[in-house]
């Protein structure tokens, strides 16, 4: 993986709120991470942690405060032209986590699926642009006849597909996954993964999974983002993060991870974490690689004791 040029680089990303002349909130404060091309990126935490404000950065729905983003090379952090506006559009996609919110009830979904490649003039024909929705709708489970159809004629995880559908049509190289199967049921969540997964082996489309579901992250994803109070407190491989978690706030969500065993699930103790009686400060620390790609945030001796428990 390492031999490998990233295709998104975030550096030291702050994305600062302004509520009043007094008071502003951090929701994201110093983030740094890479995603590689065809691999996928779990971001986690809990609801407020800042997960979804990168994603709504890194697609430029906001303005970065402070940071450096890098995309396929190209510095995306700042001010914008016209080319890099159109690359960024096309190459980087976003699956919103309410499917009903994010479709225009007055829009057939032919014409949701088709409206970026009406944007940027993706065709050449009316039939090679029907062609293009037919076959990304057959891609994701959908059949052809469903164009012709509005968002409340399917159900959530028909609207979820065209979700997907919408995103993977513009050929992105990074889809940025924002909760996209929280709202959905847990057959239905099992079901849009597995789809995500095929077809990021078919097109080799990297992801950036944001979810809270630790089990549904484990499952997808190659590499894993812990995050807390806007702060990246360890990440590394699923492996590491799973099976050798070192932050006392990584131990807490995993061992609040349910166990489909009675027997183990009835001697289970969750650990508990509060931030405010931890005694540590996130703004003091700084990412230690442990081993291969395991890093954790924290200061030396913060790193010292928590190794020895």
């Amino acid at each position: 993986m390492s031999e490998k040029q990233p295709l998104l680089q975030v550096k030291d990303l702050k994305q600062y709120f302004k509520v009043n002349s007094g008071y502003t909130v951090r929701a994201v404060d110093g983030v740094s991470f890479d995603i590689y091309p065809g691999e996928t990126y779990g971001l986690v935490g809990e609801s407020g942690s800042g997960k979804s404000t990168i994603g709504r950065s890194i697609i430029r729905l906001y303005e970065p405060t402070a940071g450096q983003i890098l995309f396929d090379g190209k510095d995306i952090s700042g001010r914008l032209d016209k080319k890099a506006t159109q690359a960024l559009r096309t190459q980087m996609q976003m699956i919103f986590q309410d499917p009903m919110a994010c479709l225009n009830p007055r829009k057939k979904v032919g014409e949701i699926i088709g409206e970026g490649l009406d944007i940027h003039h993706l065709y050449s024909s009316h039939a090679e642009r029907k062609e293009k929705i037919d076959r990304i709708l057959a891609k994701v489970g959908l059949a052809p006849e469903h164009a012709d159809r509005y968002p409340h004629q399917f159900s959530g995880g028909q609207r979820q597909r065209v979700g997907i559908a919408r995103a993977l049509i513009m050929d992105p190289k990074l889809i940025i996954a924002d909760e996209c199967i929280s709202a959905l049921d847990v057959s239905i969540q099992a079901q849009v993964v597995n789809l995500m997964k095929d077809i990021q082996q078919e097109t080799g489309t990297a992801y950036l999974f944001i979810a809270h579901d630790l089990s549904m992250v484990k499952y997808i994803s190659d590499r894993i983002g812990v995050l807390h109070l806007g702060h990246l407190l360890e990440t590394g491989t699923t492996e590491e993060i799973f099976s050798n978690p070192v932050h006392p706030y990584t131990r807490s969500l995993l061992s609040a991870i349910p166990s489909p065993n009675p027997r183990v699930e009835k001697t289970r103790v969750a650990e508990s974490y509060d931030y405010a009686s931890s005694g540590l400060d996130y703004h003091a620390g700084t990412l230690h690689t442990l081993e291969g790609t395991h890093q954790v945030l924290g200061t030396d001796a913060d790193i010292a004791r928590w190794l020895t428990k």
